[in-house]
């Protein structure tokens, strides 16, 4: 997966605060957050569970993805991911990745 357009949604719980991204790399990606790479809203808030993501042929379609979920209303974000991962199960573990 190095080179997938996607969207990505973190949080820090169930129903917690949603942080949404886009990324050519979302392994990659992932773990900067995890590591607290970069300082910002998802590093303050520790947004470090990855529970929702989708890919797409190119940036410019993942980009347009991106800002229409950042202007969803916050109960549309949670149902977008209680619909796709009812437990809000840290996606990355499915990736690959070290349990938080």
């Amino acid at each position: 997966m190095e080179f997938q357009p996607c969207i990505y949604i973190l949080t820090n719980r169930r129903h917690g605060v949603p942080y949404i991204g886009v990324t050519s790399n979302l392994m990659q990606r992932i773990a900067q957050h995890r590591e607290g790479t970069f300082a910002g809203f998802a590093k303050r808030y520790q947004l470090k569970r990855l529970v929702h993501f989708e890919q797409f042929g190119t940036m410019e379609l993942a980009i347009t993805r991106e800002k229409q979920l950042k202007n969803w209303h916050r109960s549309w974000k949670m149902n977008l991911i209680d619909k796709h991962n009812s437990e809000w199960r840290d996606l990355a573990e499915d990736l690959g990745l070290s349990p938080l």
